[in-house]
């Protein structure tokens, strides 16, 4: 079976506990309660090893770093790595133009042969067919 790595906004954003629900392959959450090295070096274990690298980010992301890593995976990993942005989370909502620029990193990444999203059901629906 194959797997698929959740990366991406955290910040007490429920969108893993949605995707989750909707997969039908194995996964690999990097969230914990407390982040340590273990953890860290766990991460990039599982980011070598899964299948699909996701990138998931909403409006509830604070830091950029989730933005680097699919940019690079894109350019490394053309062929695992899937970025998806969520304009809304909650009553958390990106601003026009912060939807602007993460649409033209979405076909940065599309460009470097990489997937782009925009929900997680066309997540759920892009990996079920991978999986099949």
């Amino acid at each position: 079976m194959k797997k698929v790595f959740l990366g991406g906004t955290c910040n007490g954003s429920k969108w893993r506990n949605i995707l989750i629900a909707m997969l039908e392959m194995d996964y690999f959450n990097p969230v914990v309660d407390d982040w340590t090295p273990k953890h860290q070096k766990e991460e990039l274990k599982q980011r070598k090893l899964c299948d699909y690298c996701l990138y998931v980010v909403t409006p509830r992301m604070t830091g950029v770093y989730s933005i680097a890593e699919v940019v690079d995976d894109s350019n490394k990993f053309p062929k695992k790595t899937i970025f998806c942005v969520l304009e809304n989370d909650g009553r958390k909502k990106f601003d026009t133009g912060q939807m602007k620029s993460l649409n033209m990193v979405g076909e940065m990444v599309k460009s470097n042969g990489s997937v782009y999203l925009k929900s997680l059901e066309e997540v759920a629906k892009w990996l079920k067919k991978k999986n099949d």
